[in-house]
């Protein structure tokens, strides 16, 4: 086989996470263009096609899917030999900003945090939790340097020109239930076994996404909804209803709470990112190898 470059890889990967090749251009900061020319070199170097155009959209062959598989340790790998160079000569100082959506903050972002004090003691770096449109908003004006946002297809279309983007391994949705639940030893259900249950919905400032029922399902029936993560999490818990987390949460969760995967071949996924702007340095670079690599680590 042919050699499958770095920048084939990340491509593959952001398709198969994305199912879209448009999708996939915005995540990584390419023109689609640009997009179908890494596939296509990818299948070259493959000697296989590894995407082909389904009714929901672009999907992977088994080739393509086994690519997007072994792609995400490789590029944990990569992203590390900046984290590795530069801890050799430990010349990482200063101060860098560090934001988060919610849910990220649980566990994601401060085992970032934790990770980069160890090996780099002269970095300080500052969390910040704020919704995706806050995020993109303080990112632009400078007042911070890395935002993990979020990205799907039943969110707003948000601007990302100007920025550079890196998605995050382990980014999609689970449903959260209590441990007394009939699902709740099952792993993995389709879609259709949540019809009729209580959904605990996020709800929040106009214009922020929130995290409502299972995104395709028709008509749920929402019994409660809170603002604040830890009153959401209690009503599922007293076995008030289930609510939908991200994927990248899912270590944070109380001990009361189990999740579950979802078999829904209408989903198209959501996607954690890591943005940053466009012009970055050997720091910033640093604190997003170690995003990916402790988002790695929570699968």
């Amino acid at each position: 086989m042919a050699e499958l470059t770095v920048t084939a890889l990340r491509v593959a990967q952001a398709v198969v996470g994305t199912g879209s090749f448009t999708a996939a251009a915005d995540m990584l900061g390419y023109t689609q263009s640009a997009i179908s020319r890494q596939v296509a070199a990818a299948e070259a170097a493959a000697g296989t096609p590894l995407f082909v155009r389904g009714p929901r959209g672009v999907e992977p062959t088994p080739a393509g899917a086994a690519v997007a598989r072994r792609a995400a340790s490789a590029l944990s790998e990569i992203d590390a030999v900046a984290r590795d160079l530069a801890e050799l000569t430990d010349q990482l100082a200063g101060r860098v900003v560090l934001g988060a959506f919610p849910t990220a903050m649980w566990t994601l972002a401060p085992r970032t945090v934790a990770d980069l004090r160890r090996r780099h003691p002269a970095l300080a770096v500052e969390l910040r939790e704020g919704s995706t449109p806050v995020l993109l908003r303080q990112l632009r004006s400078g007042r911070v340097d890395v935002a993990v946002i979020a990205l799907g297809p039943d969110l707003p279309a948000y601007e990302l020109d100007g920025l550079r983007t890196s998605r995050l391994p382990q980014s999609d949705l689970l449903v959260a239930l209590p441990r007394d639940h009939r699902l709740a030893d099952r792993g993995q259900v389709p879609v259709t076994e949540l019809a009729g249950e209580d959904w605990v919905a996020g709800t929040g400032l106009r214009g922020d996404p929130q995290f409502g029922p299972w995104p395709t399902l028709p008509n749920p029936r929402i019994a409660h909804t809170a603002r604040e993560w830890p009153a959401r999490l209690g009503l599922v818990t007293a076995g008030l209803g289930i609510t939908v987390v991200p994927s990248i949460a899912a270590d944070g969760l109380p001990a009361g709470i189990v999740t579950i995967r979802i078999d829904d071949p209408s989903w198209l996924g959501r996607t954690a990112v890591a943005a940053t702007r466009e012009e970055r340095g050997a720091v910033i670079d640093v604190v997003v190898a170690t995003l990916r690599h402790v988002a790695l680590s929570l699968r």
